[in-house]
């Protein structure tokens, strides 16, 4: 698993099970990927400087939440300060966590939570790199549009990418497909979160929140994700 010179995207697999991480890394490598493999958190960091350094470094990083030495949250939030846009997948048996994970403090771009096939990550890695690679082309849409670029799973405004996370585009994506109907917080919270968990209203409202900010910062005389006293939200453009 260690790293030499490779053309294919090179994954970095922070997990601290030795079969966990060896099957992992074979799937990836038999998909067309490189992969390097780290288990205690304290030497990520490090590596990580030391790549970016040397001009090299991965594409992605699969980060388990409990590893000896540095725990995986303060990781994420590390990673994304230093590198914004080294996209970071969570690997997490704690399901309590994900909101944390996917943007209400750290935004980390997805998570799979354990047990999970190996193919399953696979498949997100892919889809997370295809979202990432998507956000350095050009962006296209044109003035006062809100355009949802469904396969690189962003959200252009004015032509400028709105930064989402995976669960506020999911988000707009529901209700921009449904202009003017009203979302119930329940509906919402079925629609957001694959493995059906239970999670509190306010939950939904901070990720509205969050979005409707990034929405703000480039919008800020217009509101399009609009409340609904006493029922949920809906997405409502301008005429």
């Amino acid at each position: 698993m260690t790293a030499q010179e490779h053309a294919e995207p090179q994954i970095l697999i922070v997990e601290d099970e030795p079969k966990i991480a060896r099957l992992v890394a074979d799937y990836l490598e038999g998909s067309g990927f490189a992969t390097h493999h780290l288990d205690h958190g304290d030497a990520v960091l490090p590596w990580l400087t030391e790549g970016r350094q040397a001009g090299t470094g991965p594409a992605l990083v699969l980060l388990d939440l409990m590893l000896p030495g540095t725990d995986g949250l303060t990781l994420c939030r590390e990673v994304r300060q230093r590198w914004p846009a080294l996209p970071v997948i969570m690997l997490t048996a704690r399901v309590e966590e994900v909101d944390r994970l996917l943007g209400l403090e750290l935004g980390a771009d997805d998570y799979i939570c354990k047990p999970f096939s190996p193919r399953e990550v696979v498949a997100r890695v892919k889809a997370v790199l295809r979202r990432s690679q998507a956000a350095d082309q050009p962006a296209s849409g044109e003035a006062g549009d809100l355009v949802l670029d469904e396969e690189g799973w962003r959200a252009l405004a004015d032509g400028q990418d709105l930064g989402l996370t995976a669960v506020e585009f999911q988000l707009l994506k529901v209700m921009m497909h449904a202009p003017g109907r009203i979302f119930s917080r329940d509906q919402l919270m079925d629609h957001m979160y694959r493995d059906h968990r239970i999670v509190s209203e306010r939950t939904v409202d901070s990720h509205v929140k969050k979005l409707r900010r990034k929405i703000s910062d480039v919008w800020p005389e217009r509101e399009v994700i609009r409340s609904v006293y006493g029922v949920g939200y809906k997405y409502q453009p301008e005429a």
